[in-house]
């Protein structure tokens, strides 16, 4: 007879109720803390949906998840191979500022050529940035965590070195880089944007996002590649007993996976911010990809709806200062999602220990009846 199973077990198996679980929970406890504070649940939440599903709100959705939607999928790619990246914030980095260099140096480079260039360069800075980390672990063994936060820092300074040299640097007072040539920027003409009544940044990189999003599914899931380097996340020893190369694996990881978190940063700049200013802080992109690959589940396709998931919190959540309500609200709404949705790995944990403890009681009660059988023999 089959146990049944419990409420707790059930939604930490099922993945897609869980998350979903997760999504109310956290704007449960928005609304708590709405609640305390003495503002209006309903005109709040009312207002966070408003501005989001109006057509030139959800433009600005878009635009806004453009860049949370590469590097979340940059961040899955990574979970999918056995590999924390919590380096993305700096391969952002390194590959927003690529980009920017090429896209100022290169002026003069008509757009069909300028844009890939651009491109290109992302990629590459956040693939470099990614190998570096996976030959420090590969060659002597470095834990990637404590490489990839040190190299966030690296990337930080060389950002903001790189934009004080004169060639890159406003020629203004602003501290930043030059604007970018209207020859690397993805923004839609503003005729048709006038013509649709979208925001004043909409672009066509959610096009360039939707097909990263496709050809990470692709890879992981249809391709040898793909399989070789899951083998790797999911039992390190037992790929390479079976004959895969584990260190080429782990490389070829960091480097896809730093491509596309440098490939967001490209994206962000080409279509929303077209200058690179002076850091005093980092801009977090590369954090709120985990969040966003966590609510995704790791799948691509998930990944791409929970980027605009976390897109129009974002951006619903710069309004709520219109009704009085603090933008940090969103904060804790996020941090509630995520805090809930790690829950379900001690379920998962608490169900691998059961289920071993099962198994050797099981193994116990055989051997004793074995041993009770030849005793009577």
């Amino acid at each position: 007879m089959t146990k049944k199973k419990g409420f707790l077990e059930f939604v930490s198996e099922n993945r897609f109720i869980h998350i979903l679980l997760s999504i109310l929970l956290g704007f449960l406890v928005g609304a708590i803390f709405l609640a305390v504070m003495g503002l209006s649940v309903g005109e709040a939440y009312g207002r966070l949906i408003s501005s989001v599903t109006s057509l030139k709100g959800f433009s600005y959705v878009v635009v806004y998840a453009i860049p949370y939607i590469v590097v979340g999928l940059s961040v899955a790619f990574s979970f999918k191979t056995g590999v924390f990246n919590i380096g993305a914030e700096g391969q952002f980095v390194v590959g927003s500022m690529a980009a920017a260099v090429v896209g100022i140096l290169g002026a003069a480079l008509p757009k069909p050529l300028l844009i890939p260039l651009c491109f290109l360069a992302s990629m590459a800075a956040g693939a470099i940035w990614g190998i570096i980390v996976g030959f420090l672990k590969t060659k002597w063994g470095i834990n990637e965590v404590l490489s990839m936060i040190m190299f966030n820092w690296v990337a930080f300074y060389l950002s903001n070195f790189i934009a004080g040299i004169p060639a890159i640097h406003s020629d203004g007072t602003a501290e930043a880089t030059k604007n970018i040539s209207a020859n690397a920027s993805t923004l839609l003409s503003k005729d048709f944007i006038n013509s649709l009544g979208l925001c004043p940044t909409a672009n066509w990189g959610i096009l360039v996002a939707i097909a990263a999003t496709v050809l990470v599914w692709f890879v992981i899931e249809k391709t040898t590649l793909g399989y070789e380097l899951k083998a790797v996340g999911a039992n390190k020893f037992a790929a390479e007993y079976g004959g895969i190369n584990v260190n080429r694996s782990i490389l070829t990881a960091l480097a896809i996976s730093g491509a596309l978190a440098g490939l967001g940063g490209a994206l962000q700049l080409m279509g929303m911010g077209s200058r690179i200013s002076i850091f005093s802080s980092q801009e977090g992109f590369g954090f709120a990809g985990i969040v966003v690959a966590l609510i995704g589940c790791s799948n691509p396709f998930g990944v791409l709806i929970a980027g605009v998931f976390y897109g129009a919190l974002m951006y619903g959540g710069s309004k709520l200062n219109l009704v009085g309500a603090p933008t940090q609200l969103i904060n804790v709404i996020v941090g509630t999602v995520v805090f809930f949705i790690a829950i379900s790995v001690i379920f998962e944990n608490l169900k691998r220990i059961r289920s071993r403890a099962n198994r050797n009681a099981e193994a116990r009660a055989i051997k004793k009846a074995d041993e009770q059988k030849e005793e009577k023999k």
